[in-house]
């Protein structure tokens, strides 16, 4: 693997690690504050199995997605438009389907929740990855 494409994973794992930070959490959080229910934002609580804190997993395994997503790069269209509606349906349908049928999390009541949280991550790491990628550029 070249140096450039390590370059790009890290770029997707930091956009993606940093999404979960600056708009997932913030969009369950508007969502609680408007009654429409689902998990404390920011949660210190800790998880199995090595009790790191609720929120520093979920961004772990976000920016995980974000290398999922960084090597579809190459797929997906270059212009910006494109590249952020591509991770807004990413974030809709790849995280959310893995926790469904993979996890074992099953469809819930409010099915609508997880697509628009998880498409708001993706939009969120696709406009992180531009913005890293311009930085990173200069």
């Amino acid at each position: 693997m070249r140096r450039g494409a390590y370059a790009g994973l890290a770029l997707g794992f930091a956009a993606g690690f940093l999404a979960v930070l600056v708009f997932h959490q913030p969009l369950i959080g508007l969502f609680r504050s408007v009654g429409l229910g689902g998990n404390q934002p920011y949660s210190l609580a800790p998880v199995p199995p090595l009790g790191v804190p609720r929120v520093i997993s979920l961004a772990f395994w976000g920016g995980v997605w974000g290398i999922a997503f960084a090597l579809l790069r190459p797929y997906l269209p270059s212009r910006h438009a494109g590249f952020l509606v591509a991770g807004l349906v990413f974030g809709a349908l790849a995280p959310t389907a893995f926790g469904w049928f993979v996890l074992g999390a099953g469809i819930p009541a409010t099915w609508w929740r997880g697509p628009v949280i998880n498409g708001t991550w993706g939009l969120g790491t696709a406009i992180l990855i531009l913005a890293l990628d311009r930085v990173r550029q200069r």
